[in-house]
């Protein structure tokens, strides 16, 4: 991965809104959420909701699929992944090491 996406990715999540957002998906699982269920779920408005899922997918954290007349978001976990990879990229480089994290999909949802 290379810096400037990193930063993209982490400029994204640095916002009260969409890290609550990208939070609920995480919980969703790879399945997603139709966006009127994110929105009422959070309590926002469509097009404030419409604003931050923009940016997470400009920043390539979760994705859109259209399905009929709705739209479902869900975290791009191969992407999470490589930004936690490259954030501990050089882990214990300069001695001790904590445990990496990363995430792993299973039927339900997520664990990490």
């Amino acid at each position: 991965m290379e810096v400037k996406q990193a930063v993209q990715m982490l400029g994204a999540l640095a916002q009260e809104t969409r890290l609550a957002v990208f939070r609920l998906l995480v919980e969703a699982g790879p399945e997603g959420m139709a966006a009127g269920d994110i929105a009422a779920e959070l309590s926002l408005p469509p097009a404030t909701l419409s604003f931050h899922l923009a940016q997470l997918a400009n920043a390539g954290l979760v994705r859109g699929r259209q399905e009929g007349r709705f739209i479902y978001y869900a975290p791009d976990f191969n992407a999470v992944n490589g930004l936690v990879g490259f954030l501990t990229e050089n882990c214990c480089a300069r001695g001790r090491c904590a445990p990496v994290a990363t995430i792993q999909i299973h039927r339900k949802g997520v664990r990490k």
